[in-house]
């Protein structure tokens, strides 16, 4: 690998739990140019906030080992497939992204999207965990839409596979938290990694959307990575109970 597109924290163990972030940073590689301003760097469209931090804490206070991508969405979301239309933005929630016009796609696939998920797929294959966490973060107002009502501390996504979303939504809800099923995005269009590496190998996933408001501080992120890693170690318990 030509270029670092991934961070691994942590020894992952076959057969554990472990957690992927497809959006942890809002690093720009030398030589590519956004035309957007520092200041969007630093929002929700560039990469989900907290989220890493939140991965970070999972591996190193949890035993959650974590592959992190390194390389900001608006350069190329990982978290789509390779046909998707927002693949490499040319907009994100009303802000324009004018560097992504008539940018080398194919270039970037193969410099970047390609060799995550390559690490991604191997990392996965050689561990065989037991349960993935596909941590991401949203933000609780939309610039495009500030009217809209995003109520929801924590969401599980899911497509086809609910089996680990539906008791992590239980385990939550009994612990007071206000969850979203299938919200503020539903799986059924927007699950392309968990997909691609969980979904079609028979593996069980939970993908966490988290406010991103209550992970912005480290503090945030300690809190909601012990719930999350306590909940998570009890939907692998109850999977494991059902089989």
């Amino acid at each position: 690998m030509s270029e670092q597109v991934v961070r691994l924290i942590g020894e992952a163990g076959r057969g554990g739990i472990v957690a992927v972030c497809d959006h942890a940073s809002n690093r720009v590689p030398e030589g590519i140019e956004l035309g957007v301003s520092p200041d969007t760097l630093d929002k929700h469209v560039a990469y989900d906030i907290g989220a890493g931090g939140v991965c970070e804490r999972l591996a190193r206070r949890h035993n959650i080992p974590a592959m992190l991508s390194d390389i900001s969405r608006l350069v190329i979301d990982m978290h789509r497939e390779e046909d998707a239309d927002g693949l490499v933005p040319t907009s994100s929630d009303g802000i324009l992204i004018a560097g992504n016009i008539g940018a080398d796609r194919e270039a970037r696939l193969e410099r970047y999207y390609r060799p995550y998920h390559d690490a991604l797929e191997s990392w996965l294959d050689a561990v065989q965990p037991g349960l993935i966490l596909s941590i991401h973060s949203f933000t609780p107002v939309l610039e495009s839409d500030p009217a809209a009502d995003r109520p929801w501390e924590i969401g599980l996504l899911y497509n086809q596979d609910d089996s680990a979303a539906q008791h992590a939504i239980r385990l939550f809800s009994e612990l007071g938290v206000t969850v979203g099923d299938n919200e503020p995005y539903s799986g059924k269009q927007l699950n392309a990694a968990m997909n691609r590496h969980a979904e079609a190998h028979g593996r069980p996933y939970c993908a966490i959307e988290i406010r991103n408001d209550l992970i912005a501080t480290e503090t945030g992120q300690a809190r909601w990575a012990a719930i999350i890693a306590d909940v998570a170690g009890r939907v692998k318990l109850a999977l494991e109970s059902a089989a």
